[in-house]
């Protein structure tokens, strides 16, 4: 039962939806409706309101973060799986939007700083190199997420690299358009229109 509860806990906490709430609230509309579509700070950016779009990367992650935080505190650490895994799953599919949330990849970052800081950090750096290289965003979390569980297999313990492919494979799912649209070399750069 406390794994259903964290998971729940995790899941709530992940479907706030930040980014529709800070552009509502910055007069800037539906961010629904610009760009992409998606919720999450890559999109906001796309507003050209860059303070809106660090506070939302921002509070994308701190909501991850705190679901595994608060698990951590309550039991073992399946608790603390169960947390992140609902927080991803709560950003990426939440049930006030009808289901239709952002990539996650904000909010897996929190969560993977919050269950093994280091494996966060170095996961976090892979995004950094490949975005600088590259400019694609969605490129530069696909490439950190597929390093996010060697780094927690050499630097965590086996519950983080179980929430690390976890993570992997919705952030993956959630980026089936953005793969398609890197292999047909279309993808948009950091600060193009979608």
């Amino acid at each position: 039962m406390l794994v259903i509860g964290t998971f729940v806990l995790g899941y709530l906490l992940g479907s706030i939806p930040f980014g529709l709430v800070l552009t509502r609230l910055g007069g800037l509309g539906d961010i629904r409706r610009i760009g992409s579509g998606n919720i999450g700070a890559t999109n906001v950016l796309r507003t050209g309101n860059r303070a809106l779009a660090a506070a939302t990367l921002l509070l994308d992650g701190l909501k991850g973060a705190i679901a595994v935080l608060v698990a951590a505190q309550l039991g073992p650490p399946d608790t603390m799986l169960a947390a992140g895994v609902g927080a991803v799953l709560g950003h990426a599919f939440p049930v006030w939007l009808g289901f239709r949330g952002g990539k996650a990849v904000a909010t897996a970052y929190g969560v993977l700083v919050a269950a093994a800081w280091p494996v966060g950090v170095c996961a976090g750096a892979v995004w950094l190199i490949m975005a600088g290289v590259s400019r694609i965003s969605s490129l530069a979390a696909l490439a950190s997420f597929v390093a996010a569980p060697v780094f927690a297999a050499l630097l965590a313990d086996a519950t983080t690299v179980k929430l690390a492919l976890v993570i992997a494979v919705l952030v993956f799912v959630r980026h089936h358009t953005n793969i398609r649209r890197l292999i047909a070399g279309t993808e948009p750069r950091i600060g193009q229109k979608a």
